[in-house]
């Protein structure tokens, strides 16, 4: 993942109320949720929703499916874990004794 990708995606999760529709998704496991259902969840209107999905899923953070009249909404677990790995890959990486100095005892 390169930083342009993580920066939008960061950006997407930083509004409460996609952040709070991404959570949904996500405690909601590889099922996902029909709109309906994460509309009722979360108690907002349907335009409203369906801006902030458009968002997530434009960024690769949600997958949505059709099921016959239903759409399914899904986290994209890779993308999230792509994300977090993103942050914690170089944790520390830049900490005074992350790497032992060269003729440090």
């Amino acid at each position: 993942m390169d930083i342009e990708e993580a920066a939008t995606q960061l950006e997407a999760l930083g509004n409460t109320t996609r952040l709070r529709v991404y959570r949904a998704l996500v405690r909601a496991g590889e099922d996902g949720l029909p709109v309906g259902g994460l509309q009722m969840k979360l108690g907002i209107a349907a335009s409203t929703l369906s801006h902030h999905l458009h968002r997530l899923i434009s960024t690769g953070l949600v997958t949505q499916e059709r099921q016959a009249t239903t759409l399914i909404c899904r986290a994209n677990y890779t993308a999230m874990n792509g994300l977090v790995g993103f942050l914690a890959d170089e944790c520390c990486a830049d900490a005074p004794y992350a790497v032992k100095k060269e003729g440090a005892a």
